[in-house]
């Protein structure tokens, strides 16, 4: 697969595309073993329940230069 030059291209325009390929993968076709689904189920658990710490990306992008 070749990838076009994307600057040519708004960030409207990228978003749609980005869209589109997201829209394309079928969630049938994913395979996750029940290790990563278990996994994932308890963090949506832990999130409804407002049970979850969330950090802002600006949050998070600090701390990754904090430990680099």
């Amino acid at each position: 697969m070749k990838i076009k030059d994307l600057s040519k291209y708004s960030n409207a325009e990228k978003i749609v595309l980005a869209e589109q390929l997201w829209d394309s993968v079928s969630k049938k076709d994913l395979d996750i073993s029940d290790e990563v689904k278990k996994e994932l189920d308890y963090r949506i658990q832990k999130l409804e329940e407002g049970k979850s710490e969330l950090y802002t990306w600006e949050e998070v992008k600090n701390h990754l230069k904090s430990v680099r």
